[in-house]
């Protein structure tokens, strides 16, 4: 399909309380600008705490049946959404290039988040309690119980909305739960159809509710007292702001945050492999805006010259524009805002030793495109493991590249950084793989070209990248809370009437 026959036209976006379709919000109205031609293609509501707080209320209700909806009709409801989002896979995909600039893929699955939605749909009349053994001097016998929490509250950033939707929304409901999902005001495409699909998938009103407002509807989600638990995926210094809000509650959280991911190229790697995957990852898909991509490429200093040519001539091939047109490889950055601190941080990198091998300059298309926001995929070598580039998270189309000299030496400087999300490593020796992997002061590590973001694999951050769990079983219990209970079990006890 050529490019030009894909529809550029947006969707309404709504407010999503319940069963209703609220086209105005408290919060006042926001302009939303398509990052690949700079112009306006939508005006959105915007949340307020009056609507917040109406929403909260609404998934409360909601859950006060919905906790008690057998698991297999979760499942049902939940494989039901999977099966809706892989049917209208080519429309999500058009809304998400609308969206952020992610490039538009006609046909197939809808990826990540049908994916989460099959694998948690399992979870939702399998997960269990425990029975603890007797303790026969006081006799007593013992179990738990695993139950919802209740109202969620969900807040996902622009890179991926419906991705992140799909990796904690499943989750949460599978396991009793109802939620408040806060979008992005500058994505909000992708998620008003989600909420379509949830409505015809049959739904009670109420599980799955979707404000799309500013930090000021984040904050009033946060605190309001009847959100039991929030999940959070963005930047530290939000989630700072997050925590804080939590605090004077104890309200638990998972966060989600972004990463400096070293990317370990030992001299016997498969280079091929190694390299197209390292740069695809850092300079092409989505513009290099993944908080786990692999950002920080360390060399073993024996092939460090020849890595540095051969990703070179690998990011120069990158064809950048149109997110709808087949031979894009990177589209545009999230807005003008973007731009300036890549670009920014490119020149201070620069001054302070790196060397630029490629790229480094915004992109100019004619047309429809001129206004986008293009950044051409970068690569910055010699680059100081001190230095800003290599301690802090780009994210846009960059990638700094660094030699080491043996295992030890790369360590030392993968794990010298702040973040911990995710580590990569190439390696042909799977002694030294392993060795690695349990050194990397990293949430995740990915061997050979493994991916990150696999659904029965536990994902998620150490240090400043974040704390708990997305996917996996793991993923499932971040909704769940324990209780311990205990029956006496005395000379008097009996099962009887």
């Amino acid at each position: 399909m050529n490019a030009s026959d894909v529809s550029r036209a947006p969707i309404p976006v709504h407010l999503r309380i319940g069963a209703e379709r609220v086209a105005t919000g408290t919060g006042g109205t926001h302009d939303r600008v398509n990052p690949s031609t700079g112009q306006v293609d939508g005006t959105i509501p915007l949340a307020g705490p009056e609507d917040v707080d109406r929403a909260v209320k609404v998934a409360h209700e909601a859950f006060l049946e919905w906790r008690r909806t057998p698991g297999a009709e979760r499942r049902r409801l939940l494989l039901r959404l999977a099966d809706l989002m892989d049917e209208n896979a080519t429309e999500l995909s058009r809304l998400t290039a609308l969206d952020n600039g992610t490039k538009y893929s006609p046909g197939g699955k809808a990826g990540m988040a049908s994916a989460y939605t099959r694998y948690y749909a399992g979870w939702a009349d399998k997960y269990t309690s425990d029975v603890i053994s007797s303790w026969l001097p006081s006799k007593e016998f013992s179990f738990t119980l695993a139950q919802p929490y209740g109202v969620i509250g969900v807040i996902v950033t622009w890179n991926g909305p419906v991705a992140s939707i799909g990796m904690k929304v499943p989750a949460a409901l599978a396991a009793g739960n109802t939620v408040v999902i806060k979008p992005s005001e500058l994505t909000p495409y992708g998620p008003e159809l989600l909420c379509d699909l949830v409505e015809q998938a049959g739904f009670p009103p109420g599980v799955f509710n979707v404000l799309t407002g500013t930090a000021a509807a984040g904050e009033a989600l946060v605190r309001h007292p009847l959100v039991r638990k929030v999940t959070f995926t963005g930047g530290p210094a939000t989630a700072t702001k997050v925590l804080q809000a939590c605090a004077d509650t104890m309200k638990p959280a998972v966060l989600e945050l972004g990463g400096k991911s070293a990317n370990i190229i030992f001299d016997d790697a498969e280079l091929g492999a190694a390299l197209s995957h390292g740069t695809l990852l850092s300079c092409g898909f989505l513009a290099g805006q993944i908080c786990a991509a692999p950002s920080w490429m360390l060399v073993q200093d024996t092939i460090y010259d020849d890595v540095v040519d051969r990703v070179a001539t690998t990011a120069k091939a990158f064809s950048v524009g149109d997110p709808f047109d087949p031979a894009t490889v990177a589209g545009p950055v999230i807005n003008e805002a973007a731009i300036d601190r890549i670009l920014a941080m490119v020149e201070r990198a620069q001054a302070q030793g790196a060397r630029l091998v490629t790229g480094g300059s915004r992109v100019q298309l004619p047309g429809d495109l001129a206004g986008g926001y293009f950044v051409e995929p970068t690569v910055l070598a010699d680059v100081d493991p001190q230095s800003e580039v290599a301690q802090n998270e780009v994210f846009g189309p960059v990638l700094a590249i660094t030699p080491f000299t043996d295992e030890a030496d790369a360590l030392e400087k993968a794990n010298s950084t702040r973040y911990g999300l995710a580590g990569y490593v190439h390696t042909q020796n799977i002694s030294r793989a392993l060795r690695v992997a349990e050194q990397f002061e990293t949430g995740d590590v990915m061997i050979n070209g493994a991916g990150a973001g696999v659904v029965n694999r536990p994902f998620g951050g150490l240090k400043i990248s974040g704390m708990g769990k997305e996917g996996g079983r793991q993923g499932l219990e971040e909704f769940l809370q324990i209780k311990g209970v205990g029956i006496g079990m005395g000379d008097g006890f009996s099962f009887g009437g």
